[in-house]
């Protein structure tokens, strides 16, 4: 993976070489190009869909939730214990 800058600095010479063409090419194939230059420098970082990323969210507020449940049932039982009289050993 390379670094953000060196990232940049190879999507700006591409897209340098790709709009100083001696000849110019239509609006689409610029796009078309642009579009894959874009491709290809995003499946060399590190990221994920917003699908993917959405439906994790989605299990850490379900994984939050249940540990905020299960904290609240410990402390329930902690406070059940603590108020418990203690057998006197004799």
């Amino acid at each position: 993976m390379l670094p953000p800058k060196a990232l940049f600095d190879v999507l700006g010479q591409q897209a340098a070489r790709l709009f100083s063409a001696d000849t110019p090419l239509p609006r689409a194939e610029v796009e078309a190009q642009l579009k894959m230059l874009m491709q290809s420098a995003f499946s060399k970082l590190d990221l994920v869909s917003r699908d993917e990323f959405d439906s994790q969210m989605v299990v850490l507020a379900r994984t939050r939730a249940r540990l905020e449940s299960l904290e609240a049932k410990v402390a329930e039982l902690e406070t059940r214990l603590a108020e418990k009289p203690t057998p006197n050993a004799e």
